[in-house]
């Protein structure tokens, strides 16, 4: 298994992440593999993915460069370790300035053999620069905004889940595979590799994404990620994602998909941006739910979250039998 070997004092200093780049290279694994894992996804490539694949067919060298790069093990020049503060731009011209040697010794890491013949070249930072790009402003940048406002409500869930239950609890929830082992021990993949040892004073960033599984990066000894994918309930499409008819018409049907949301604290700009209700909707539903002792609120710094009670999770549990769904 992949272990990294964590001071206590690097864990305190560690944060969560919200960096454009990832989001992308996120959107690019899913538009090459081309199967989304729920409806919103799935709608999103009906959108997109024609055009990804005519841009592909039009050039003979990205094909293979991103075949060749998302391999079991991510070409290292293709995804450079977010930092924070950091917009698309300035991480892109990261990869565009990759050293073309590099670039190839990556690649034949990720393919576990020699490079096709096509790339044998030294123009492919740039090109993948390029195709990252196309990716960014023809199929993130336009949802940037949502998408920004849902990463958030994950990293302010992840971070009361750490005041709450300690890092233990967050790093055994972020993918599958990761596990806090005691000791130091962080298990971030099943890669049978020898361990990682985060010297004292690194960087460790924690990123989330809104799709796909994930991966972990760095840069030499001073810079580490994990990135995750988001909540499930918060990563898909908040319009399409069913409804139990029970509670819909018990408590209205956009009033039950905000509880529903509600699993994990999220404040009302953040409601408004998944659910693309008002504020004054919002404000509304909250208003009754609060009211009913459904949803609770407490202050998080300079923001108030709201989150399901114990009785709101009964009841959106209890309606989640069988045959109880509409859209």
């Amino acid at each position: 298994m992949g272990l990294w070997l964590i001071d206590a004092d690097t864990l305190a200093r560690s944060r969560f992440l919200v960096s454009p780049f990832p989001e992308t290279f996120a959107s690019l694994k899913l538009l090459h593999a081309g199967v989304g894992a729920h409806s919103g996804e799935e709608a999103w490539l009906r959108a997109h993915l024609p055009g990804y694949r005519a841009l592909l067919a039009a050039d003979p060298v990205t094909g293979p460069l991103v075949d060749a790069g998302l391999r079991s093990w991510i070409a290292d020049f293709l995804c450079p370790t977010p930092c924070a503060g950091e917009t698309f731009e300035e991480t892109v011209v990261r990869v565009r300035a990759a050293d073309p040697e590099a670039a190839r010794a990556n690649l034949r890491v990720s393919l576990a053999g020699p490079l096709p013949a096509v790339l044998e070249r030294d123009d492919l930072p740039e090109r993948a620069a390029a195709l990252l790009t196309y990716v960014w402003e023809e199929t993130v940048r336009p949802y940037w905004d949502r998408r920004r406002r849902v990463l958030e409500a994950d990293v302010v869930a992840r971070t009361a889940q750490v005041s709450q239950g300690g890092w233990a609890a967050v790093l055994d929830s972020l993918r599958p595979w990761t596990r806090w082992l005691g000791g130091s021990r962080f298990q971030v993949n099943l890669h049978e590799y020898p361990p990682r040892e985060i010297a004292s004073g690194a960087e460790l960033a924690f990123v989330p994404v809104t799709t796909g599984g994930g991966w972990v990066s760095w840069e030499g000894r001073e810079r580490y990620a994990v990135v995750y994918p988001c909540s499930g309930v918060l990563a898909e499409d908040h319009d399409r994602r069913p409804v139990p008819a029970g509670l819909g018409a018990l408590i209205g049907t956009a009033r039950a998909g905000t509880l529903m949301l509600l699993g994990s604290p999220m404040s009302t700009t953040q409601l408004v941006a998944v659910t693309r209700q008002s504020l004054g909707s919002v404000g509304r539903h909250l208003r009754v739910l609060l009211d009913a002792g459904l949803v609770e609120r407490r202050r998080a710094g300079r923001s108030v979250l709201y989150e399901r009670t114990a009785a709101g999770s009964v009841l959106v549990e209890a309606s989640r039998r069988p045959d109880t769904y509409r859209s």
